[in-house]
C-alpha cells in the first residue's frame, strides 16, 4: 500500500470499499483541487474533489430510480471525465459497473447485456444509435442514461441525478464483487470476469508501486482505453492510487493523434501495445520525433517485437517497459522493470506475484523447456460470469491459467512462444508463432506479421505469414527474400512456406492479433 495513506483514514477498519482508497482519500488528504483527469483536446477537467462530490451523487440516483445493491450497471461510454464519475458511483452504491468494449457490433452487444442481465445501461450519445436495435426487446433493462442529449425512452446523465441526495460509500468487503470486465475475445466471444473490491490496489500496490513506480506529479496518457483491463489501470488504478493526472482522449489513438497528444499535453508516463507503437515509429520516421518529458513507456496487449523495442529506445530516449497481463489477473504481473529491460523477453515476476510453467497435466516443465504460464496473485478474478466450467479450467487454487506459452531462460526471465491455441510442430519441434513474427518485423519492409499454421500438399503443418507492408513498399520478388531473411535470424526450419500481403490484420479492439480468423478452415 501507499505509504502513508490508508493508515490515517478515519474510517479504517470500517469499510472495505475501494472507492475510499481511490477517491475520498485524496480530498481527506488535501487533494480536493488536484486535477484527476483531463480530456484532449477540449480540455474539461476533473478534480478530485469534484470526482468525490459527483460519485457521491451518483451513488444516490440509483437508489433514487430503484437500482438495487449487486445489480448490474453496464457502461458503454468513452473515455471522458463522466467515466469515473459513473463507475465509482456505481461501486458507492454496491452496483457492479460493467465496462463495455466501445467498439463491437449491436449483436455481440444484444449478447453481452442479456449475459449480465445488467439492468441500467449508461451509454455516450455517440454510441447510442448504433446499439439503439437491441435495447427494445432487452429484458433486463429498465432505465437507460445517456451522456448528451436523451433521445425518447431515455434520460440524460444530467437528469437521472436531479435531486438525488449524495450516498456515502456503502460498506462491502474485500473478498465483494466490485465490477466486471469482459475479455477482450481474442479466441472467441467474450466472457464476464469478476473482481473484487481489493483487486484495483493489489495491481497499485505491485506492478503500480514496483515497475510504472507512478508519483503524484505524473501525467499518464494511455492509448488503451477504460474498458480494457490494461487501460483502466493505466487510466485509473494507478494514478488515482497517487493522486497523479490522466489525460483522456475518447476517439482512436492513431499515430497521429498520439503524437499530438505527447507533443501538447506533456505525459511523463506513456502505455501502449506493440503494434501502436510500431506505427508511431513509422509515424514519426516522416513526420519527426514526438517532444514529451517521458521518463516511463510501457507494453502489454501483445509481446513486444525486439525491434521495435530497440528503435523506440534510440528514437525516445526511454526504453519500452514490456509486460504481460490479463483480464483475469486485471493488470500486468509479469515485466520487464526500469534498468532491467532485455528486448525480445518478458521480463520476470513483478514483486507480489509467482509464476510457473506446467505442461498439460499440471506439472512443472523442465528448465529450458515450453509450458503454460499459471500466476499466483492478489488480483486474481474470482471467476467467469455463468462459466463453470471454464471457471475451474482457468482458476485453480491459488495459480490462475494464462493460456500463454514461455520459456523460461537460465537468467530467469520469460521468453513468450505462443498462446496454448496458436502453437504447432514442425517436424516434430514446437514453432512459436511469435518468433517468426519477430523475424519478420525487423525486416523494414514490414510493419506487422502474423503466422498461423497451414497444411502443405501432404497434410504437414508449415508456417504461413500474413504481413502488413510499410508504406511505400514494393512487394515484387518479396516473399522470397523474406523467406531467406527468416532463415537467417531464427533458423532454415522455422521459415513461412507461404507470405500473403494483407492491407491489415484481424485485431480486437485492444490490439490483439485474432490469428484463429486467419487459420485455414481444415486448420
Amino acid at each position: 500500500m501507499v505509504q502513508g495513506t490508508v493508515n490515517t483514514l478515519p474510517w479504517e477498519g470500517i469499510m472495505a470499499n475501494a472507492a475510499l482508497y481511490f477517491v475520498d482519500r485524496h480530498v481527506h488528504e488535501g487533494r480536493g483541487d488536484k486535477v484527476a483527469f483531463r480530456e484532449y483536446p477540449n480540455g474539461r477537467a476533473l478534480s478530485y474533489g469534484m470526482l468525490a462530490a459527483t460519485s457521491d451523487k451518483i451513488a444516490g440516483a440509483f437508489g433514487q430510480v430503484g437500482i438495487a445493491r449487486e445489480e448490474r450497471a453496464a457502461m458503454l461510454v468513452l473515455d471522458c471525465i463522466e467515466f469515473p464519475q459513473i463507475f465509482w458511483g456505481a461501486i458507492k452504491a454496491g452496483v457492479v459497473p460493467v465496462p463495455l468494449n466501445t467498439l463491437l457490433a449491436a449483436p455481440v452487444y444484444d449478447v453481452i447485456l442479456r449475459d449480465s442481465r445488467a439492468t441500467i445501461l449508461f451509454i455516450s450519445e455517440a454510441l447510442y444509435a448504433m446499439v439503439k436495435p437491441v435495447l427494445a426487446d432487452n429484458p433486463y433493462l429498465r432505465q437507460i442514461v445517456v451522456i448528451g442529449d436523451a433521445p425518447a425512452g431515455a434520460t440524460s446523465l444530467e437528469a437521472f441525478t436531479t435531486g438525488a441526495k449524495p450516498s456515502a460509500a456503502v460498506e462491502a468487503s474485500d473478498d465483494e464483487t466490485a465490477f466486471w470486465l469482459y475479455s477482450s475475445g481474442s479466441t472467441g466471444l467474450p466472457k464476464g470476469v469478476h473482481h473484487i473490491h481489493s483487486s484495483m490496489q493489489a495491481t497499485a500496490d505491485t506492478y503500480g508501486a514496483h515497475v510504472l513506480k507512478i508519483k503524484e506529479d505524473d501525467v499518464v496518457y494511455s492509448a488503451a482505453k477504460f474498458f480494457f483491463a490494461y487501460g483502466l489501470g493505466n487510466e485509473m488504478s494507478f494514478p488515482m492510487s497517487v493522486g497523479a493526472t490522466a489525460v483522456l482522449f475518447s476517439g482512436r489513438p492513431t499515430p497521429d493523434v498520439v503524437v499530438n497528444i505527447l507533443n501538447t499535453q506533456s505525459p511523463t508516463v506513456f502505455c501502449g501495445v506493440p503494434t501502436l507503437y510500431a506505427a508511431i515509429l513509422a509515424y514519426m520516421d516522416a513526420n519527426g520525433v514526438a517532444k514529451a518529458p517521458l521518463h516511463r513507456c510501457i507494453s502489454a496487449g501483445e509481446a513486444l517485437p525486439e525491434d521495435v523495442g530497440q528503435r523506440w529506445a534510440q528514437m525516445i530516449g526511454v526504453d519500452i517497459l514490456d509486460g504481460v497481463g490479463s483480464t483475469e489477473m486485471l493488470h500486468i504481473f509479469l515485466s520487464n522493470a526500469d534498468g532491467d529491460v532485455i528486448y525480445g523477453t518478458s521480463g520476470t515476476a513483478v514483486p507480489g506475484y509467482e509464476m510457473r510453467l506446467v505442461d498439460d497435466a499440471g506439472n512443472d516443465v523442465p528448465s529450458g523447456e515450453v509450458g503454460e504460464l499459471v500466476v499466483n496473485g492478489a488480483s486474481a478474478a474470482s471467476g467467469y460470469w455463468n462459466q463453470r466450467e471454464k471457471t475451474r479450467a482457468t482458476f485453480a487454487g491459488v495459480w490462475t491459467h494464462t493460456g500463454d506459452k514461455y520459456e523460461q531462460r537460465s537468467d530467469g526471465r520469460y521468453v513468450y512462444c505462443g498462446r496454448t491455441d496458436d502453437m504447432f510442430k514442425v517436424s516434430g519441434i514446437w514453432v512459436s508463432p511469435f518468433e517468426v513474427e519477430s523475424a519478420l518485423i525487423a525486416h523494414p519492409a514490414i510493419l506487422e506479421a502474423a503466422v498461423v499454421a497451414a497444411r502443405d500438399p501432404e497434410g504437414l503443418e508449415k508456417p504461413k505469414a500474413f504481413v502488413v507492408l510499410n508504406e511505400g513498399v514494393n512487394d515484387d520478388g518479396l516473399a522470397e527474400m523474406l523467406k531467406e531473411h527468416v532463415k537467417d535470424k531464427i533458423g532454415k526450419w522455422k521459415y513461412p512456406r507461404w507470405i500473403e500481403c494483407v492491407d491489415e490484420l484481424p485485431k480486437t479492439a485492444t490490439g490483439k492479433i485474432q490469428r484463429f480468423k486467419l487459420r485455414g478452415p481444415d486448420a
